[in-house]
């Protein structure tokens, strides 16, 4: 039996309309199942139960799962159904590479046209993580987190960006549930984007492509200890010296 998911109707009620197609809804809804570790790695996938979990036809949810497969977040056995795909350490490791490749090319370009208005907004999201801090809600940080990478590419006029960088990370968002920041770390998060907003202010390009590398790379400590401590979450024979 799958974890209880929202039904698409649900969904649509609480952001006040049909937003989206019920195809698109339902991937949604199953990707952050699965990159929440809502529905773990080696899970077996039943498209009745999903439909009716979702209140949808078979249709939406097949094609949510193809494209998933896609992603390598699920694997279709034909025959024989899906599951749910283990975490890959390469996977992770090529997903920040290219989250960190297309950010630092994307810095210079925020740090160009942040105006009055951006400046606020970065300031907003900073505010939100430091209240999700207060009130320890992990999740609350993690959204904040990614509202302010995806603010530094649009800032610079890369509206797609985000798009692209978010398909990538599917098994590096799932390490990232899997070991959730500690309030520590997430005071330490949050310093690191304080120091990268600030050094864009005063056009420190420098200091602000050093201090998002480093955060950007935070993700791969302790990858391989993680693998070993759940090895039933991880592609086996996988770990390989970064």
């Amino acid at each position: 039996m799958n974890p209880r998911l929202p039904t698409i109707a649900a969904v649509a009620a609480r952001a006040g309309s049909a937003h989206g197609s019920v195809r698109a809804q339902a991937y949604a809804i199953l990707r952050e199942a699965i990159v929440t570790l809502r529905l773990e790695p080696g899970h077996p996938i039943s498209e009745n139960e999903l439909a009716a979990e979702l209140g949808v036809s078979r249709t939406p949810v097949r094609e949510a799962i193809i494209r998933l497969a896609g992603e390598g977040l699920v694997e279709v056995f034909p025959q024989r159904g899906s599951v749910v795909s283990r975490i890959s350490v390469r996977e992770v490791r090529e997903a920040q590479f290219i989250r960190e490749a297309l950010e630092r090319a994307a810095l210079p370009h925020a740090a160009g046209r942040l105006g009055p208005a951006a400046a606020a907004g970065l300031d907003a999201i900073l505010a939100e993580q430091r209240d999700a801090r207060a009130g320890g809600d992990v999740a609350r940080f993690l959204a904040a987190d990614g509202a302010l990478h995806r603010a530094f590419t649009e800032i610079g006029g890369h509206h797609r960006l985000w798009t692209v960088i978010g398909t990538a990370q599917g098994h590096l968002h799932r390490v990232r549930w899997l070991s959730p920041p500690t309030p520590d770390r997430i005071g330490e998060l949050i310093d690191q984007h304080a120091a990268i907003v600030a050094a864009i202010a005063r056009g420190d390009l420098a200091t602000a492509d050093a201090v998002l590398t480093a955060h950007l790379r935070l993700v791969l400590d302790g990858l391989d200890r993680l693998a070993d401590q759940h090895p039933h979450l991880f592609e086996t024979g996988e770990l390989q010296p970064a």
